[in-house]
């Protein structure tokens, strides 16, 4: 041990982010150890111990004896008279450390006592990645492409190795080696005795994060992001509101010339985004939701359900030749809008609605014409047994 190790060790803890002190008490436990392994006397006497010189380098193995004045255990004890050969101040019932030359470990002590270090270093390791990351759940981390099998892919996030599911994957993505990526850290698990971390490319807080990433008024809590909706890979819809009311939070968003917007979308491989305004009245937030359709009327209905929730519906009429711009290709368009604002929506054209409402006057005319009749009948009775007076014949005489 030299000056060599120390360097080698500062250089190690640098790189793995691991206190320099966990390594050289590795490394003094591996020493002992791999002593007590290769010398079966040693294994007699629990109180052997390595010290490194923290400065130095120099590493000095122990045995420590009880100082007796009559040897019963020779492997555990040690006379007064040898005692006091080496320190006069020691008396009975003292101990005394032993000095143990180092070059005694042999090769396959060696051999051991480095195997025992890598598995402190893994320990130490698997603490420090899961105490990291366990900090960072719900942030972005840049990644590298490293590796992938028919499940999975592996990435270098910079401290950690971590794994890309299929669930997380987004269709039709491709995952290259070397490619550089930014990943949402979705959890971190333990796997056959090491922490595993989870990332995401599909999860909508990937959109929540990139926008705060890429727009400092996000950053800086002057526009805020409400609420995501995202079909990974094709379509998202981010509603934001501005605290500001001389900051537009559609502009910050989309940036000039659209320029944040598109830095986002070519993160996302050219995944579409559209930036909706928030409203606190749910009629123009639905509206803006369905954006880039027109819409001509929201009607909103708030149902409250016996165990307190609340069903949230709107029916939304929409010009004819705007309908399937608003229903959207395989209705994602609606989808989508619903999921943004938490609303069920049934969209109507211009001409069904009024279809609608013509069938319900019909209906409404039907109902009150019959009422008519039936109290008209009821009148026709009362008058002809009631209200007819009999007619008498008059019998005066002129």
């Amino acid at each position: 041990m030299n000056e060599e190790l120390i360097g080698a060790i500062k250089l190690l803890a640098k790189e793995r982010g691991i206190d320099e002190e966990v390594l050289f008490i590795a490394i003094e436990e591996a020493i002992v150890a791999a002593f007590k392994r290769e010398f079966s006397d040693a294994r007699q006497n629990d109180n052997v111990y390595a010290e490194i010189d923290r400065e130095t380098g120099e590493m000095e193995v122990f045995e420590e004896r009880e100082v007796c004045a009559v040897v019963d255990n020779p492997k555990t004890q040690i006379s007064l008279e040898e005692a006091k050969m080496i320190d006069s101040e020691l008396e009975e019932g003292d101990t005394i450390g032993l000095t143990i030359p180092v070059e005694s470990l042999g090769r396959l002590a060696a051999i051991a006592a480095k195997s025992a270090i890598n598995q402190k270093l893994r320990s130490a390791e698997h603490i420090r990645i899961q105490e990291e990351f366990s900090d960072r759940i719900d942030e972005l981390a840049s990644g590298i492409i490293q590796r992938k099998d028919s499940k999975f892919v592996f990435v270098d996030i910079g401290r950690a190795e971590a794994t890309l599911t299929r669930q997380e994957q987004v269709k039709d993505e491709k995952y290259n080696f070397n490619q550089h990526m930014k990943f949402l850290i979705l959890k971190v698990e333990e796997h056959n005795g090491r922490p595993v971390v989870y990332v995401s490319r599909s999860h909508p807080n990937l959109v929540r994060k990139l926008f705060e990433q890429e727009v400092p008024e996000i950053a800086n809590g002057i526009v805020e992001i409400v609420s995501v909706a995202r079909e990974a890979g094709s379509r998202s819809k981010i509603a934001v509101m501005s605290r500001d009311e001389d900051v537009d939070p559609l502009g910050a968003c989309v940036g000039q010339r659209g320029s944040r917007v598109q830095a986002i979308m070519d993160e996302l491989g050219q995944e579409k985004i559209d930036v909706i305004e928030w409203d606190e009245d749910p009629a123009i937030f639905i509206s803006n939701a369905l954006l880039p359709a027109r819409v001509i009327r929201v009607d909103t209905e708030i149902n409250t359900k016996e165990d307190g929730s609340r069903d949230l519906a709107a029916k939304v009429v929409v010009p004819d030749h705007q309908y399937s711009l608003a229903i959207g290709r395989a209705g994602q368009n609606v989808r989508l809008a619903a999921r943004l604002t938490g609303w069920k929506i049934d969209i109507k054209s211009e001409s069904q609605y009024q279809e609608i409402l013509q069938n319900e006057f019909i209906s409404n005319f039907t109902v009150a014409e019959d009422d008519v009749e039936l109290v008209a009948e009821n009148d026709i009775e009362l008058v002809a047994e009631d209200d007819i007076e009999p007619i008498t014949e008059d019998k005066s005489v002129d």
